[in-house]
């Protein structure tokens, strides 16, 4: 079963997953990130998966639905802290350029 934590700051709407982001959490995983990014309207979104312990392209859906729903607001959508399975899914999906270091809070690689 997958969690989702929502945290809004200065702008900046923070979702992290825990657990797994398969086809059967993914819808739940984008209700979430819908609520959330209706009732914070972010300007900057970063879907932290620290917590996952499996991703497959279900999730791969959600990041980009999300970057499209985020997009038609102008909001930015970024992926902090992919564990080393979900990071090796997003770079075969050509999603490596959503990358953002949770630290600096900038893009890794373009």
């Amino acid at each position: 079963m997958m969690q989702t934590y929502p945290f809004y700051s200065s702008g900046c709407l923070t979702v992290r997953f825990v657990g797994e982001l398969d086809h059967a959490a993914a819808a739940g995983a984008m209700r979430a990130v819908t609520a959330a990014a209706e009732e914070f309207l972010p300007r900057r979104c970063v879907l932290d998966l620290s917590g996952l312990s499996f991703m497959d392209s279900s999730g791969v859906a959600v990041i980009l639905r999300a970057k499209r729903m985020l997009s038609a607001t102008g909001a930015e959508l970024l992926v902090s802290s992919p564990p080393e399975q979900a990071r090796r899914v997003l770079e075969l999906a050509g999603l490596s350029a959503l990358l953002v270091d949770p630290e600096r809070k900038e893009v890794t690689s373009r």
